[in-house]
């Protein structure tokens, strides 16, 4: 199934030439231009021309664009044609330039024969206006020579434009005047190119070949558009502060988490203690319930045991005090995550008993 994408290529392929292939009957009777486009089209597809002589298509022998349509990539295409020669739309075969008043086809200035003093009449703009100098207008070959207030010759073409709004149209209006000056098309005479800011009618009066739709010439659609340095200073503010506004976010977002984890290991360290000091008050009940027992003699081992040692000291000893090297791995953990919380805080040191079990 073809993607939208390959069904719009292959219609396109048909606008510009016919589905005849190689080798299959045509007629030049049916040759013409396209209608909105003026694109030149046949009978033939875009590798073959429709031959005079024996009625059918044939393969192209000559091109103008580097890059022609509708050939396979890395296929064998035919030869351009050399400086004095040109080649027509069909792509039959290179033709020596016509002289002026010959015909030509539409918008081919380059099949006509340039004057003698064609560098002084070329465009050099890049916007088409003739080829070394020479016009095809009117389907017919003329230099582009015609100086200020003289007459002139004008050719408007019709095409149709497509935008947002759907299609509108666009008349392309050329003439035979010298760079520099346009045909008028009311009182077909030369005249001066508009400046900047001046009214116009038509992008051909204006120097920049750009007459806005105020009526007035604007600047050259090619122009360059240049920004201001305080468009640059927002724009690195913006990365800047975009930039230290994430790494804020992360700190304080990254910051909270850790005070979350930490006070986890604060509890847990406060419930450890408790549990030790319940632990140490339940011995102590014990001890005090086995010395409470009678003992007529005096003799009992546990009075022995527990009556010989001053008690009080053990009672309000802390745990922890002296204790051996060996420290808890949560409590390094918690020294690692660079907390301040004093660990004496949380564990009270104890003092070793002799002879306790």
């Amino acid at each position: 199934m073809l993607t939208p994408a390959l069904f719009l290529l292959y219609l396109y392929h048909f606008c510009l030439a016919g589905s005849v292939n190689k080798g299959g009957a045509c007629s030049t009777k049916n040759s013409r231009l396209q209608a909105g486009t003026n694109q030149f089209w046949s009978e033939c597809n875009s590798v073959t021309f429709c031959s005079d002589a024996d009625g059918t298509c044939v393969p192209k022998r000559c091109r103008k664009d580097d890059f022609p349509f509708g050939y396979a990539q890395r296929a064998d295409l035919p030869p351009k044609c050399s400086k004095g020669q040109f080649c027509p739309d069909e792509g039959s075969d290179c033709q020596p330039a016509l002289a002026v008043g010959s015909p030509c086809q539409l918008n081919r200035d380059d099949q006509c024969e340039g004057p003698p003093n064609f560098k002084e009449l070329a465009d050099t703009s890049g916007r088409g206006l003739n080829f070394n100098g020479s016009v095809c207008l009117n389907n017919q070959c003329m230099w582009a020579n015609a100086t200020l207030n003289n007459l002139c010759v004008v050719e408007n073409t019709f095409y149709i434009a497509y935008g947002v709004s759907g299609e509108f149209p666009d008349i392309v209006s050329r003439g035979n005047c010298r760079i520099g000056l346009y045909c008028d098309s009311a009182k077909k005479v030369c005249m001066t190119n508009k400046v900047l800011g001046a009214a116009c009618g038509a992008d051909k009066e204006c120097d920049s070949w750009n007459c806005l739709s105020t009526g007035v010439c604007g600047t050259s659609a090619a122009t360059p558009r240049h920004f201001g340095v305080w468009v640059y200073v927002l724009v690195a503010l913006g990365i800047f502060g975009g930039m230290a506004g994430t790494l804020s976010g992360l700190f304080v977002t990254h910051r909270k988490q850790r005070d979350r984890e930490r006070e986890k290991r604060v509890q847990y360290w406060r419930e450890q203690n408790a549990f030790h000091q319940n632990l140490l008050q339940m011995r102590e009940t014990a001890r005090a319930s086995i010395l409470s027992l009678p003992n007529q003699s005096g003799t009992s081992p546990q009075s022995t045991l527990y009556g010989s040692r001053d008690l009080s000291d053990e009672l309000n000893t802390p745990i922890l005090q002296h204790a051996a090297p060996k420290a808890s791995g949560l409590r390094h953990y918690l020294a690692d995550d660079n907390s301040e919380y004093d660990d004496a805080s949380m564990m009270q040191p104890t003092k070793k008993v002799e002879g306790r079990f």
